[in-house]
């Protein structure tokens, strides 16, 4: 059963309408000419709807696609990308972190190190991932995985999907601001290229960890920040413990937060937008990830000529370029 969201209702009522006529024309055997030609028109209105929607959504209707559950987690892109995937557990320190999930493999056929963080889709999954947030030993993986990549030479290929790194009192007390900040080091210190895709969510230091690399690729309806809206609105608007913010300030915050793919292109914080199929990437997982595949294999292609020596130098002024405009020439209001 399809998940709806909110902005979509108008959608979703057409969309039951053809449910309902498919299975009337099944159970009664009526006249299939007529339904054909009443499904058909339909179908077209509701392709209509949805991409008159989507060509639309303000940054906080982004937020809701990004979470959407049925969005493509990292063991999808894995098992349709992926052959010899042999996933590594642990940090060698403390145990293992499931939120972020990485190994070995052959990227559309190329060797490489691919990790990513993993919500999980049942309820006992999403328990077992922590729902993509990870703790000090899941960074402390990825910075293992990082250190073989380049003992090995292979390239890096990262997928981001998380709210944020866990605030947990057990990873403050493991030292997760650390791990956090050693993974984003270790990102920017590797001599081999390394490439990732925002996902989903992109949430605050949590994602950066992972996410230092020489090319940044986005999903068109991801969204990457420092932090989520309603952490944002609950900061700037909250009066209690026992208050949350309403929704329409929430909405307020994250369309002035900057978020998007495509103001964070604009800001050099990402490299490229992928392109989703109208609807999201959760109406059609098949061709977004095979989208981000082609983007992926592209942008490795691009950093194969550059030594170690020039890709870290690359990656270094990749960031520092961040935010950075010549006097007189900002960003769009």
């Amino acid at each position: 059963m399809r998940t709806y969201l909110d902005f979509e209702k108008s959608v979703a009522e057409i969309e039951t309408k053809i449910e309902e006529l498919q299975a009337l024309a099944e159970a009664s055997g009526a006249d299939a000419i007529s339904q054909g030609v009443e499904l058909s028109r339909l179908k077209s209105k509701a392709e209509s709807q949805l991409a008159t929607i989507y060509s639309k959504l303000e940054p906080w209707q982004k937020a809701q696609v990004a979470r959407h559950p049925d969005r493509p987690h990292f063991r999808d892109y894995v098992a349709a990308l992926v052959t010899d995937f042999i996933e590594l557990s642990g940090d060698r320190q403390f145990g293992e972190d499931a939120a972020i999930l990485g190994g070995t493999g052959k990227f559309l056929g190329r060797p490489a190190i691919v990790m990513g963080h993993e919500k999980g889709r049942t309820t006992q999954d999403r328990l077992k991932h922590n729902f993509g947030m990870a703790r000090p030993e899941g960074y402390r993986k990825a910075v293992r995985l990082m250190d073989m990549a380049d003992r090995f030479s292979l390239p890096v290929i990262s997928f981001v999907d998380s709210a944020g790194a866990y605030p947990g009192i057990g990873a403050e007390a493991r030292g997760q601001g650390e791990a956090i900040a050693r993974s984003t080091e270790r990102c920017l210190t590797l001599g081999v290229p390394m490439v990732t895709v925002i996902a989903g969510e992109g949430g605050s230091g949590g994602a950066i960890a992972i996410a230092a690399a020489n090319t940044v690729l986005m999903l068109e309806h991801s969204y990457y920040s420092v932090i989520s809206p309603e952490g944002a609105a609950s900061i700037l608007y909250k009066k209690k413990d026992s208050e949350e913010p309403k929704a329409d300030r929430v909405k307020e915050v994250a369309n002035s937060m900057r978020i998007t793919a495509q103001d964070l292109l604009e800001l050099k914080v990402i490299d490229k937008i992928i392109a989703e199929p109208v609807g999201g990437a959760h109406r059609e997982p098949g061709a977004a990830v095979a989208a981000v595949g082609a983007a992926v294999a592209e942008a490795l292609d691009a950093l194969a000529r550059l030594s170690p020596a020039e890709l870290r130098a690359q990656r270094r002024e990749r960031f520092l370029a961040i935010g950075r405009f010549e006097e007189g020439a900002g960003p769009s209001a």
